[in-house]
């Protein structure tokens, strides 16, 4: 079996042998100018949601899982230690930056039930075609009490009605993109099996205009940009409050 080798100290988490093969992903084609964008447009962006993640750190227990890892930014910038993801391109570019990353995807069981103490989904729920299976899957592998962390760009704010109508314009990211509400992101919570704990939004600024670093807020905020879910492990799925 494969090992996820994480940091010294912390619990090794083992890939099962009994994989699915990941059929194509579309990222393999735009894997380059994906990851280009975190050093180009996004890097203020980006800079603004690691910094929001940050706050969170301390409080999520180890090992960590990104589901969606993508080229790793996000999980070098936060110490993430293993990732998977559907394109083996992203996964290439997430191992040159130290990453243990797999290819494979969110619902299929490549690891070790209570593998894992906090698994991630930044910027990935909107791009899964079956959300409740991976977050059932997600769920499985996390220790009792373990966290979910979702990084989510919502529905109903003004970063996300952008990114709708260029969905519906045929761009060539957003065109894969489904879009949620909080109030659809806690239900699908809710039905599987996590209770949530705490919310920190960032990006106030309007789309197109971010020029300077934000001090991430606590709690709901529907103008923003980009909100963080924490959700905890439970038997009984408790629904998230939204208030401040």
């Amino acid at each position: 079996m494969l090992s996820t080798g994480h940091h010294s100290g912390e619990s090794e988490s083992k890939s099962k042998t009994r994989r699915k093969s990941s059929s194509f992903s579309p990222f393999d084609e735009l894997a380059l100018e994906y990851d280009a964008w975190f050093d180009g447009e996004g890097s203020l962006i980006f800079f603004n949601e690691v910094q929001a993640f940050r706050t969170l750190l301390p409080s999520l227990p180890k090992p960590w899982l990104e589901i969606g890892v993508g080229s790793g930014r996000f999980a070098q910038a936060l110490g993430i230690e293993t990732g998977i993801d559907p394109s083996g391109k992203l996964v290439e570019i997430a191992k040159s930056r130290g990453i243990n990353a797999f290819r494979g995807r969110g619902e299929e069981q490549i690891f070790d039930e209570e593998s894992f103490g906090t698994v991630f989904l930044i910027v990935t729920l909107c791009f899964l075609g079956s959300p409740l299976d991976v977050l059932k899957e997600a769920r499985r592998i996390l220790i009792p009490g373990g966290k979910i962390v979702l990084g989510l760009v919502l529905k109903k704010s003004p970063w996300g009605q952008l990114y709708q109508q260029k969905k519906e314009e045929g761009h060539r990211f957003y065109r894969y993109a489904k879009f949620y509400s909080c109030d659809e992101v806690v239900r699908l919570l809710f039905k599987t099996g996590f209770m949530g704990e705490r919310m920190i939004s960032t990006l106030m600024q309007k789309p197109g205009n971010v020029q300077y670093v934000e001090e991430p807020k606590e709690g709901y905020y529907p103008d923003a940009g980009f909100t963080i879910i924490v959700g905890v492990k439970r038997d009984r799925g408790v629904s998230i409050s939204k208030g401040r």
